[in-house]
């Protein structure tokens, strides 16, 4: 049974390491949450260790899953951190996180030195796709490695686009969040717009979703409550791709751009995102889809 290294084991990443250990792998983990490690450790196919470095005394394959810039340059740079390890050569490690791209750029300058082959692999799908294995990966580099990731991100997803270049990935992932988060807000208020003139949203819904203005937040992932079954709309705003998330996303999109393209339209969208995060009420933790809750509750 071979042995995969997994790194950040948090709403995206536990889900991901069931699966990979579901469909015959074992794996080695670390986390700075140490209650996480500690109900892993009680099942046979995971290990736990004390820090990322120390994952590669067991494995030549490591996927990494975290939520910031920051976690992830500690995790590769800092103390004890990957880069430190005296077992790189030959190995592969597959960076999943939604971070910068020209971070996962730095990765892979700096591995390569030690004969290591890194990639960026962001992933669509949620927690929800996570838990069923359904991911979609978006890998930073062309279909020349196809056959030494392929076998390990099918373990935990459907579908593995190839991106071409080290880094664009993330480009792609980037963009995908960014309209993202401007069709939620754009579907949030043509459904209030409806809604204050009378129009019942579950028939504005139905309308749109057979004409021009069909989009996956409305067919899918409708921000109103009760129009939708099992969204986060209809629980509480609970579950899904928090709103703290997508600021992050928008945010990220936005510095990639270095001022080289204007974004007038996601710019407003990421300010939006902003003012919903100081609604109180724990916005940040809430489904992105809260963002029609602020434009009910917004003031003249």
């Amino acid at each position: 049974m071979k042995t995969i290294g997994f790194i950040g084991i948090g709403k995206m990443g536990l889900p991901m390491v069931q699966n990979l250990i579901k469909n015959g792998r074992k794996v080695v983990i670390f986390d700075t949450n140490t209650e996480v490690l500690k109900k892993m450790s009680s099942n046979p196919n995971c290990a736990t260790v004390s820090n990322p470095k120390n994952v590669l005394d067991y494995t030549n394959e490591l996927i990494t899953m975290l939520p910031e810039n920051s976690h992830v340059k500690s995790v590769y740079f800092g103390k004890h951190g990957l880069f430190e390890s005296k077992n790189l050569a030959d190995s592969l490690l597959i960076d999943c996180s939604t971070v910068q791209p020209q971070l996962a750029l730095e990765i892979y300058n700096e591995f390569q030195k030690k004969d290591a082959s890194t990639v960026d692999a962001p992933v669509s799908g949620g927690v929800k796709g996570a838990e069923a294995g359904s991911l979609t990966f978006m890998v930073g580099c062309d279909e020349t490695k196809a056959k030494q990731i392929d076998p390990i991100l099918k373990l935990m997803g459907k579908t593995i686009v190839y991106c071409g270049k080290h880094g664009h990935g993330l480009v792609a992932k980037l963009c995908n969040n960014m309209l993202l988060g401007t069709l939620m807000a754009g579907t949030s208020e043509a459904l209030l717009l409806g809604q204050r003139l009378g129009l019942d949203p579950k028939l504005l819904t139905k309308i749109i979703n057979i004409s021009s203005g069909r989009n996956w937040c409305s067919e899918l992932y409708n921000p109103v409550p009760g129009v939708q079954d099992q969204v986060p709309s209809s629980n509480g705003y609970s579950g899904g791709f928090s709103t703290k998330l997508m600021k992050k996303d928008l945010s990220l999109a936005h510095d990639a751009s270095g001022g080289n393209v204007e974004l007038p339209i996601s710019s407003k969208v990421l300010e939006i995102y902003k003012e919903v995060l100081e609604m109180g009420n724990k916005a940040e933790d809430k489904d992105f889809s809260y963002v029609f809750q602020y434009l009910k509750n917004k003031k003249k």
